[in-house]
C-alpha cells in the first residue's frame, strides 16, 4: 500500500511496541486477529514493517489518512497552527500508539485514492504539480516529466508532517486541511480528553514529602556515588540548568576493563544518526520535539474509539519529583491503581540472589497487571545492610521484556524509583529500554544536601527545576541524535548498544543476542554491586558524613582511575620530542603501552613475530606520509598550534587538517622561511575541513585543498554539531568564519544538505565538481552498523573514509557524550573492513583512524585491522606542550595551546620541529615492528588480522568473558584487502566542460560572455567546476560583476549554482530543485518561472529546499516561493524570495534576506547576524518567528528603508516580478507593511561600530582644534 523513502529511527521499538500491542488489537472487519499474528513479518526492512501495520489498520475499517495521520503525526505543540480538535485528534491517538519517527516521504495508495505526506521535520522533498488537464505529478524532485509552462495550473510541495490526497474516482484533489479537519471532527476527542484525561502538574497533595534521606553517605555510597558525580555533574545541573562541558575526549578503560566496580549503565553507548538519516536540531528545531509521556493501561480494543482509551496521567516530561511520585502512588481517581515492587536483592547471595530477585520482580509484574495495576513501581529505596539495589536497569528492562513476552506490556507502565540514576545517559537509558517516567531520589537528596550546606546559592526548589531541566534538556540531545523527535518513540526502542556485555545477558535481559566483545555477566554486574553495598555498609558513622571518594574519572588522580595520558607519559613524550632523543621517546612508548591493566582493546594485541633485516624496510619518509594530524579547528586551538602542525605535515609531505572553522585565506599562499633548513614551508592545510556550520567554506578555501575532509561526526560527541563559545570568537576568528566576534558559533547537529546517502553522494559530487584534484573524504564515527554506512560511502564515490573512535579528543563537549557515545575505533574499524571487503569496495577507498593514537604499536593494531592511514589530535597538542589540564573550553590554556587569550596563547613553547620529531620518532618505531614481523611495508600488513595474537590474560572476572573473534575475522573472498587504486569520478560529461570551454575568453582575459543553455534536472551542481576555475586564477574576489552571463530554460538538478565566485551570474527561467546557491561565493542567481506560465508564481513552489546553504557572498533573487531551510547558515549573501517554508534564516550569521510572502515556522532560529526583512501585510509574523535570539521592528530607520528599497528594485530588475513590481508602485503604502528582524547581539555589534565611529569623528576634530 505505501512507497517509503527514508529510515524509520525507533523501527525496533516500533516492532516491539507492535507485538505487544497485538494482545489489545481486535476487529470486527478481521474476526480472531490471533490467526495473522505476527502483523509485523519478521527480517524484513523497516518501510516492509510501516506497510504491514498501515495494510493492518485500512484492513481493519481505518481510512488511509486516518492510518497515517496515527502513525506519522506531526507535531502539536503552540508554534504548529492548527486547530483545537485537530490537536486532540493527534493526542487521544498518541496515547494509542507512538509515532513512527523519522525522515520519511511516502506515498500510498489502496487503489481508489493515492496520496503523499511528510514526516514532521519534512527531512525528505516532495514536490508536486497539476496541470489545467487534471495530471497530478509528485516525486522527490521537480522537472521528472516535462509540460508545457502554459499547461501548468500549480505548483507546491508536500510540507513538513501535511497530507496531499487525490480520490482518483471523483476526480479531486484533498489538500492537508480538508483531509485533517474532517479527521479531527469526526469524534468527539476534545470532550474524551478533557473528562478523562489527568494532568499530573495539577494535581495537588497536602503531603509533606521529604527530599532528604537518611543515612545519605551510606546510601551514596551503595549506589556508587563519587565527588566527581556531585561536584562536576549533579553541582553545574542544579546551578545552571544544563549538563556540564568538558573537553580532550575520555582515556580511561572501558567498563569491562576497568578494575574500579561499575555501574550496569556505564557498559552501554548510545547510539547516533550519521549519513543514511539525519541527527535533529534539539536547541533551534525544538518545536518538533516533545518530552510528553502518559501512563497507564492502554485499554483493550483499541481500534474501537472509546473515551476510556483516554484514561492516562499526562506528564510534561518522564522526570518525576518525589511529590508527584507521592501522588502518583497515592491517586484515589476510579480505574487508576498503582503497585510498587522491590528492586533489591539479599546481599549475601550474590549472582544467585541477583538473577532470583530479577524472575521475582518478572513475576510480581506480571501479576500487578493481573490484578489490573495501571503502573508498576519499580523501587530500591528499601536498601539495607542485607540488601543490595538491583541494577535499575537490569529490572527495567528484564521486566519489560518478559511482559512483552506474557502479552501484557500495554496493560501497564513502568516508573523507575531509583537511587542510582542520576546523569542524562541513566535517564535514557531506562527509558530506552522500557520506562515511562524516573525519580532519581537519591540525586534529589544531593541537591537538597547542596542547598542545605550553601554549596549551590540557590533554594530547593529552583536548584530541583534547574536539575530536572538540565535532564530534559540532556534526552532531547541524544533522542535527537539519533533522529528521533518524541520520548513516546524513543522508549523501548533500545538505541544503544552494550560494549563488555556478555551475549547470554544481552540475551536474557536486554533483547538482543549480540555482543561484539563478550565481557561481563550476571556474576560480575552483582560482584560489583556488592562491593558497592559493602563500601556503605562497612563504614563507620563517622566516615559515613565525610567527602566521597574522588575516582578521577574526569581528570588524573594518583590514586584514581586509570588514564592513558598522565604525568608520566606526557612528560616523557614531551621531553622526547623537545630533545630529539629516540631513547626518551622509547621510553614513552613502553609506558604508554605496558600499563599496569588494559585500557583499550587493543592492549591485548600482540604480533606474530618473523623477524628479518630493518635495513629491508621501506624508509621513515615513506612511512610518515600516512600519518594525519586530526581536525582542529583555528578557534579550538591557538593560530601557533594550528600553524605549528601545518608546518610539520608540510615538511614531512603528510597532511594537517583545518577543522571545521574555516582557514585565514593569507594562510593559502603564505610560507614560513625554515632558516635550519634553508626552505621555505607552506602554512597551507592541505586537507580543509567542511562541517555543518560551513563556518569559513568558499570556493577559494575549496581550491587550495589537496584533500576535502566533509565532517559527519566526531568522536567525542557524535550526533552533535561543534561549539566555539564566545569568549574565543575574537575579530581574526569571527572574519575568517564570517560571523560576530564574542558570539558563540553552534554547528548544527545534521549537514542541511545530507539526509540521506544519496544527499552526501551529492555533496560529494559538489565538491569533486569545484575541485577535481582533490580527493574527497567522509568522516564517519565507530557505532555498530558503521560498516553499511561506510559502504554506502564508498558507493557514493567517497575516496578516503575516517572512522573516528569515541576515545577522540575535543575542545568542548557535553561530558555525557564524551563517555556515552560512540565506541572504540577498533569494533567500528574492524567492522568497516570487514563489511567493505565483503562487497569487494575496499580497493578503492582509503580507511583512515583516530581515536587515542599515540605509539607505533598503535599504529601496527589499526593496519592490521584495517586502516591504511592514522590521525593523531591529543598526542600532536601533547607535543606542543598541552599538559591535559582539560580547560580548552574555558579558554583558560595556561600553556597557549588550546586558548585565544593573548596573554596565555604568550606561553606557548611548542614548535614544529617537535611534531616532526614525533612523527619520524613513531615511523622508525613502526619500522622496528615491521622488521619483526617479517615485512618491509607498511602496506603489506592491512587488514592482516590473522598476524594478531590474543595476549593471554586472566580468565577470571569480566575480562574472562572478553571474545576478540567477531574483531579479528577475516573476509576471504578474493577481493582486495586494502587500497590498491583510485576510481575517480567522470566528470568528463558535466554541463561545466562545455560552459568552461565557451567562456575561455572570460575566464582568461576577463572578456565578457553571454551564454545560454537547456537544462534538466539531470544536470546537477551546474556552474560548480566553473566556479572552481575562477577561484583558482582570481581567488576570492573572482572576476568583475557580469563577466560570464548564463541564461538557462527548464528545470535544474541538486545544487545549482553551488559555490558561485563573483563575476559569474546565472538567470533560470523554470525551477530548480534542493541546494540552489549552496556555499554562495560572489556569484548571482535568479531564479523565475519560464515564459508563458499561467500561475501566479507568489503563490506557487519554484525552487525546493536548504537554499543558499553556507553562502558568503552574492545575490539569489527567485520569483516564486521555496521549501524549507532557506538561507540557513547564510553568512553574508543577500536574497529576495516570495515566500518560504519552516527554519528561514536558522543560524545566520551575516547578509540580507528579503521574505515578500508568507514565511513558515521557526523563523531566524539560532540568527545572530544579518538582518532580515519580511513582508506581513496579515500581522501574523510574530507567531512564526523564533524569538529567542532576535527582535522585530518596523522600519523606522531611513536607512534601513532605503535599503530595502534597493533590495526589491534588484528583485524586479532580475526576475521581472509582478509582486515587486507592485510593491514599489505603492512604495509608500506597503513599506510599513514590512517587519526588521534584526538579532539582538548584532544590533549590539552595529550600536559598538557606530559609536567607535562617533568617537573617532570627535576625536579628529578635537585635533583639528
Amino acid at each position: 500500500m505505501m512507497a517509503h523513502n527514508g529510515e524509520i529511527n525507533t523501527i525496533r521499538g516500533n516492532r516491539a511496541w507492535m507485538e505487544a500491542r497485538e494482545s489489545v488489537l481486535s476487529s470486527e472487519a478481521l474476526g480472531d486477529i490471533s490467526q495473522i499474528r505476527p502483523i509485523i513479518q519478521p527480517g524484513m526492512s523497516d518501510s516492509a514493517s510501516m506497510d504491514n501495520v498501515l495494510e493492518f489498520f485500512v484492513m481493519s475499517g481505518l481510512s488511509l489518512p486516518h492510518a497515517l495521520a496515527m502513525m506519522v503525526p506531526e507535531s502539536t505543540n503552540d508554534k504548529n497552527p492548527i486547530s483545537p480538535a485537530l490537536k486532540a485528534f493527534y493526542e487521544y491517538h498518541s496515547i494509542l500508539m507512538e509515532p513512527w519517527d523519522g525522515p520519511a516521504a511516502l506515498l500510498f495508495s489502496d487503489g481508489r485514492y493515492a496520496g503523499g505526506m511528510l514526516d514532521r521535520n519534512g527531512l525528505r522533498p516532495a514536490r508536486w504539480l497539476v496541470t489545467k488537464s487534471g495530471t497530478m505529478v509528485v516525486a522527490s524532485e521537480t522537472g521528472t516529466i516535462s509540460f508545457n509552462p502554459d499547461e501548468i495550473e500549480a505548483k507546491g510541495r508536500l510540507q513538513p508532517g501535511k497530507i496531499l490526497l487525490v480520490d482518483t474516482q471523483e476526480g479531486k484533489i484533498y489538500y492537508d486541511n480538508e483531509v485533517k479537519e474532517n479527521l479531527a471532527s469526526a469524534l468527539p476527542y476534545s470532550e474524551w480528553l478533557s473528562a478523562n484525561r489527568i494532568e499530573l502538574d495539577t494535581l495537588r497533595s497536602g503531603r509533606k514529602v521529604e527530599n532528604a534521606v537518611k543515612e545519605a553517605g551510606r546510601r551514596l555510597r551503595i549506589f556508587g556515588f563519587t565527588r566527581e558525580d556531585v561536584e562536576r555533574t549533579l553541582t553545574p545541573m542544579c546551578k545552571t540548568g544544563a549538563e556540564p562541558t568538558a573537553s580532550m575526549g575520555n582515556d580511561t578503560p572501558l567498563a569491562v576493563l576497568s578494575e574500579k566496580p561499575q555501574l550496569l549503565f556505564n557498559y552501554f553507548r548510545q547510539q547516533f544518526a550519521q549519513v543514511t538519516n539525519p541527527a535533529i536540531d534539539p536547541i533551534r528545531e525544538e518545536l518538533v520535539m516533545s518530552l510528553t509521556e502518559y501512563i497507564g493501561a492502554v485499554g483493550k480494543n483499541i481500534l474501537t474509539p472509546d473515551a476510556l482509551h483516554c484514561k492516562m496521567v499526562r506528564l510534561p516530561h518522564p522526570i518525576l519529583t518525589n511529590t508527584q511520585l507521592d501522588i502518583l502512588c497515592n491517586i484515589r481517581y476510579k480505574g487508576f491503581s498503582t503497585v510498587k515492587l522491590k528492586m533489591v536483592f539479599d546481599a549475601q547471595t550474590g549472582e544467585d540472589g541477583l538473577r532470583a530477585a530479577i524472575d521475582n520482580l518478572c513475576k510480581k509484574a506480571e501479576e500487578a497487571v493481573d490484578g489490573g495495576a495501571n503502573y508498576i513501581v519499580l523501587s530500591d529505596r528499601d536498601i539495607d545492610e542485607s540488601h543490595a539495589p538491583v541494577p535499575s536497569l537490569l529490572a527495567v528492562s528484564a521486566v519489560h521484556h518478559h511482559l512483552i513476552s506474557v502479552q501484557k506490556r500495554v496493560q501497564t507502565a513502568l516508573i523507575v524509583e531509583s537511587g542510582e540514576a542520576r546523569e542524562v545517559m541513566h535517564a535514557a537509558l531506562l527509558l530506552g529500554y522500557g520506562a515511562s517516567a524516573i525519580c532519581p531520589y537519591m540525586a534529589f537528596a544531593v541537591i537538597d544536601g547542596l542547598v542545605k550546606r550553601g554549596d549551590v546559592q540557590l533554594d530547593y526548589n529552583t536548584a530541583e527545576k534547574n536539575y530536572i531541566k538540565a535532564l530534559c534538556k540532556g534526552l532531547y540531545k541524544v533522542m535527537s541524535k539519533m533522529g528521533i523527535s518524541t520520548i513516546r518513540s524513543y522508549r523501548g526502542a533500545k538505541l544503544f548498544e552494550a560494549v563488555g556485555l556478555n551475549s547470554e545477558m544481552m540475551k536474557r535481559y536486554f533483547g538482543t543476542c549480540i555482543s561484539t566483545i563478550g565481557g561481563a555477566g550476571l556474576k560480575d554486574i552483582a560482584n560489583d554491586y556488592l562491593k558497592f553495598h559493602t563500601a556503605g555498609v562497612s563504614i563507620t558513622d563517622d566516615e559515613a558524613e565525610a567527602m566521597l571518594d574522588n575516582i578521577g574519572q574526569f581528570s588524573f588522580r594518583k590514586d584514581g582511575e586509570i588514564h592513558a595520558w598522565n604525568p608520566d607519559t606526557i612528560s616523557l613524550l614531551q621531553l622526547g620530542t623537545r630533545t630529539g632523543s629516540y631513547k626518551k621517546f622509547k621510553e614513552f612508548t613502553q609506558k604508554a603501552n605496558e600499563k599496569s591493566a588494559p585500557v583499550f582493546l587493543r592492549d591485548f594485541f600482540s604480533f606474530r613475530s618473523n623477524p628479518i633485516d630493518i635495513n629491508s624496510v621501506e624508509p621513515v619518509e615513506n612511512i610518515v606520509r600516512h600519518f594525519v594530524t586530526g581536525a582542529m579547528s583555528f578557534g579550538a586551538i591557538s593560530k601557533e598550534a594550528h600553524e605549528a602542525m601545518a608546518l610539520a605535515m608540510n615538511k614531512l609531505g603528510a597532511r594537517s587538517n583545518t577543522g571545521e572553522g574555516g582557514e585565514d585565506s593569507a594562510r593559502f599562499s603564505a610560507v614560513y622561511h625554515s632558516d635550519s633548513d634553508n626552505e621555505d614551508i607552506s602554512l597551507c592545510s592541505k586537507t580543509k575541513q567542511i562541517a555543518s556550520g560551513r563556518f569559513g567554506v568558499t570556493t577559494e578555501y575549496l581550491v587550495n585543498a589537496e584533500e576535502i575532509q566533509i565532517k559527519v561526526a566526531q568522536g567525542a560527541k557524535p550526533g552533535e554539531g561543534g561549539q566555539l563559545p564566545g569568549f574565543k570568537v575574537n575579530e581574526v576568528i569571527a572574519r575568517t568564519r564570517h560571523s560576530i566576534p564574542g558570539i558563540s558559533l553552534i554547528s548544527p547537529p545534521p549537514h542541511h544538505d545530507i539526509y540521506s546517502i544519496e544527499d552526501l553522494a551529492q555533496l560529494i559530487f559538489d565538491l569533486k565538481n569545484v575541485n577535481p584534484r582533490a580527493t574527497i573524504s567522509v568522516k564517519l564515527v565507530a557505532e555498530s552498523g558503521v560498516g553499511t554506512i561506510a559502504a554506502g560511502v564508498a558507493k557514493a564515490k567517497a575516496d578516503l573514509i575516517v572512522i573516528s573512535g569515541a576515545e577522540g579528543g575535543t575542545g568542548a563537549s557535553p561530558a555525557s557524550s564524551m563517555r556515552y557515545a560512540g565506541i572504540p575505533p577498533e569494533i567500528g574499524l574492524s567492522e568497516t573492513q570487514q563489511t567493505l571487503v565483503l562487497n569487494g569496495l575496499r580497493g578503492q577507498v582509503r580507511l583512515q583512524t583516530d581515536g587515542q593514537l599515540k605509539t607505533g604499536r598503535d599504529i601496527i593494531s589499526m593496519a592490521l585491522l584495517g586502516a591504511d592511514e592514522y590521525a593523531f589530535g591529543t598526542a600532536a597538542l601533547i607535543v606542543l606542550g598541552c599538559v591535559m589540564m582539560r580547560k580548552c573550553h574555558t579558554n583558560l590554556c595556561p600553556v597557549g595551546v588550546a586558548t585565544q587569550d593573548e596573554k596565555l596563547r604568550e606561553h606557548f613553547r611548542g614548535h614544529y620541529r617537535y611534531l616532526i620529531n614525533y612523527f619520524e620518532f613513531l615511523a622508525q618505531e613502526v619500522r622496528e615492528y615491521l622488521a619483526d614481523m617479517g615485512f618491509t611495508r607498511l602496506e603489506d600488513i592491512i587488514g592482516r588480522t590473522d598476524l594478531i595474537e590474543i595476549i593471554p590474560h586472566d580468565n577470571a572476572g569480566k575480562i574472562g568473558g572478553l571474545d576478540f573473534s567477531r574483531i579479528l575475522h577475516q573476509v576471504d573472498n578474493g577481493t582486495d584487502i586494502h587500497h590498491t587504486a583510485d576510481h575517480p569520478t567522470d566528470l568528463s560529461e558535466v554541463k561545466d566542460r562545455s560552459i568552461i570551454a565557451a567562456a575561455h575568453e572570460a575566464l582568461e582575459k576577463g572578456k565578457q560572455v553571454e551564454l545560454e543553455y537547456t537544462i534538466s534536472n539531470t544536470d546537477r551542481s551546474v556552474g560548480t567546476m566553473l566556479a572552481g576555475e575562477v577561484a583558482t586564477r582570481y581567488g576570492h574576489k573572482g572576476l568583475p560583476d557580469g563577466t560570464i552571463n548564463v541564461k538557462f530554460k527548464g528545470s535544474a538538478g541538486q545544487s545549482f549554482g553551488a559555490f558561485l565566485t563573483r563575476g559569474i551570474s546565472f538567470r533560470l527561467e523554470g525551477e530548480a530543485n534542493d541546494y540552489v546557491g549552496k556555499g554562495l561565493s560572489g556569484g548571482r542567481i535568479a531564479v523565475l518561472p519560464p515564459m508563458g506560465s499561467c500561475f501566479d508564481a507568489s503563490k506557487n513552489t519554484i525552487a525546493g529546499n536548504t537554499l543558499m546553504y553556507g553562502a558568503t557572498t552574492g545575490e539569489v533573487y527567485i520569483n516564486g516561493c521555496v521549501g524549507e531551510r532557506f538561507a540557513v547558515r547564510n553568512s553574508g549573501a543577500i536574497a529576495v524570495v516570495e515566500g518560504v517554508g519552516d527554519h528561514c534564516c536558522e543560524y545566520m550569521t551575516g547578509g540580507r534576506v528579503v521574505v515578500l510572502g508568507h514565511t513558515g515556522r521557526n523563523f531566524a532560529a539560532g540568527m545572530s547576524g544579518g538582518i532580515a526583512y519580511v513582508w506581513d501585510p496579515e500581522r501574523t509574523f510574530d507567531y512564526f518567528c523564533n524569538m529567542e535570539m532576535v527582535e522585530l521592528s518596523l522600519l523606522e530607520d531611513s536607512a534601513a528603508r532605503k535599503e530595502l528599497r534597493e533590495l526589491i528594485e534588484s528583485h524586479w530588475k532580475y526576475t521581472g516580478s509582478k509582486l515587486a513590481r507592485t510593491l514599489l508602485d505603492s512604495w509608500q503604502q506597503h513599506v510599513d507593511e514590512f517587519i526588521q528582524v534584526t538579532p539582538i547581539e548584532y544590533k549590539r555589534v552595529l550600536a559598538e561600530e557606530q559609536m567607535k565611529k562617533l568617537q573617532q569623528k570627535i576625536a579628529e576634530v578635537q585635533r583639528d582644534y
